[in-house]
């Protein structure tokens, strides 16, 4: 997709044609290596880049600052050709015409359009040549990329702040460390953290599309069951719940009695502030306002730890499982000999439930290598980051901390960690698919009703996003980009 700057380039100089006007023409005999980034001394690179050869050949012209000139043309050789530079030989015998003046100085009004344009080539790059092990272009490149990317800029600044936090830690194969220490500010108290992730959930369609097709497939599975009990891997603050237990109060002939098991995780207790005692009792006075029975179970073990006598299973009740951004931190066989992802799967289906959900990422990073893996990292959530920019105005006080916290970890344990430290391991709905068959599973339809209530759900943000329903499962995206599937199985 990406051009990559060449290792090495024919020299150019300029002269005059015949009618006056500048045109380039190549230097015979002269291939070389040019880098145009001077690193600091402190750099790791710089022992390295400091023998390479600079070369400023510009002759002499008619402009009131000769300074100036050189410097917008050496601009234009950062920005255009990236860590390799052009070796200029120039040589004006005849002063400038205004035109020409008028288009060098107009060069500097597009310079930083031209560099946000690049910003992403030179992320490709720099990934490109860690992938190919050539250190020294890497090290240049990110000398380059700290001077392009800001946490506050625009949104593919942003984005590349976090991308080179990884490209880093991946170079100095200290991707666990750095991604436990990537805030270097203290870590947030529970309920700032809990700030952020409802600031995200409210400005972002995703959660809300996944919680919203996932209770609708529950609904419609136990719209004639008297007993639910409903398990839930993953349940956060337990807000997908809410919704559920309303709909549950206000079906003809009265609501089920509604069992939940949640499941926790530390980071989920941490933004908490405390354990799942507090989503259950949060849950229990939903249910008593809206008269309808119901009863909590909290399941304090890791998912890849949970067992069958976990989950207290009823004979009589019907049960659905609800697996909601949760299984792609399952490890699997490129992991571990255990296979958690794929053993949970079996687990499950042996307990007979009538109907499972799932919500997944539609992204592919799990077994990918190296370099496919930036790529793709940096193309989905460069997507949501464009889609936050849309909702979230930019001078919004806490945008930098919602960012940092809830997706800025994600990106760089994605690149920068490897094996069992790298926990988030997204695959593409048909690789989910496999999974899911292989473990006994069949697809259930989701009901009509679901695609419209979205459908309405999603006139209160941007058309950008857009839904669609291929093969039995629903998809969320930003324009042309898929970004959240959703489906269910039995």
């Amino acid at each position: 997709m990406y051009k990559q700057p060449r290792q090495e380039i024919e020299a150019y100089s300029f002269e005059h044609n015949s009618a006056g006007k500048l045109m380039y023409l190549p230097v015979n005999n002269s291939r070389k290596r040019f880098c145009t980034l001077e690193p600091s001394p402190d750099s790791p690179a710089y022992n390295a880049l400091s023998t390479a050869t600079y070369e400023d050949t510009c002759g002499s012209c008619v402009t009131d600052d000769l300074n100036e000139f050189k410097h917008k043309i050496r601009e234009i050789e950062t920005v255009m050709m990236g860590p390799d530079s052009l070796d200029l030989v120039v040589d004006y015998t005849d002063s400038f015409d205004s035109t020409a003046c008028q288009e060098i100085n107009s060069w500097r009004s597009t310079l930083e359009a031209i560099s946000r344009r690049d910003l992403r080539a030179d992320l490709v790059s720099c990934a490109k040549a860690m992938s190919e092990n050539d250190l020294m272009m890497a090290h240049s490149m990110m000398e380059k990329l700290r001077q392009m990317v800001s946490v506050s800029g625009e949104p593919i600044q942003r984005l590349g702040a976090y991308l080179l936090e990884g490209l880093v830690a991946q170079l100095a194969s200290s991707g666990s460390s750095i991604y436990k220490a990537l805030n270097k500010c203290p870590e947030p108290a529970s309920t700032e953290l809990l700030s952020y992730m409802h600031i995200l959930y409210e400005v972002c369609p995703y959660f809300k599309f996944g919680y919203m097709s996932a209770n609708g497939a529950i609904a419609e599975a136990m719209k004639e069951e008297n007993r639910v009990h409903i398990i839930d891997f993953q349940i956060g603050q337990g807000s997908q719940w809410v919704t559920l237990i309303q709909a549950f109060a206000a079906r003809p002939g009265g609501p089920p009695r509604i069992r939940i098991t949640g499941i926790d995780d530390m980071t989920s207790a941490y933004a908490r502030g405390g354990g799942l005692s507090i989503v259950g009792n949060r849950l229990a006075k939903l249910a008593k306002k809206f008269n309808v029975p119901f009863e909590f179970n909290s399941v304090t073990v890791s998912v890849s730890e949970v067992k069958p006598k976990n989950l207290g299973v009823r004979p009589g009740e019907a049960l659905a499982v609800n697996f909601a951004f949760v299984l792609h931190h399952m490890p699997d066989e490129s992991v571990s000999t255990e296979n958690h992802r794929d053993r949970l799967l079996r687990m499950v289906k042996s307990l007979s439930p009538k109907v499972v959900t799932l919500v997944e990422q539609e992204s592919n990073t799990n077994t990918a290598a190296f370099f496919p893996r930036f790529m793709e990292t940096m193309n989905y959530y460069a997507a949501m980051f464009e889609s936050i920019d849309v909702t979230l105005p930019r001078d919004h006080k806490q945008r930098i901390n919602v960012e940092q916290h809830c997706l800025a970890r994600d990106v760089v344990n994605i690149i920068a960690c490897e094996g069992a430290d790298r926990v988030e391991r997204h695959e593409l709905l048909g690789k989910w698919r496999s999974r899911f068959g292989m473990a006994g599973f069949t697809p259930y339809p989701l009901s009509p009703l679901v695609n419209s209530t979205i459908k309405s759900l999603l006139r209160n943000y941007s058309d950008k996003y857009r839904l669609e329903e291929r093969d039995g499962a629903l998809y969320l995206g930003w324009m042309h980009r898929d970004l959240v599937a959703s489906c269910a199985w039995k």
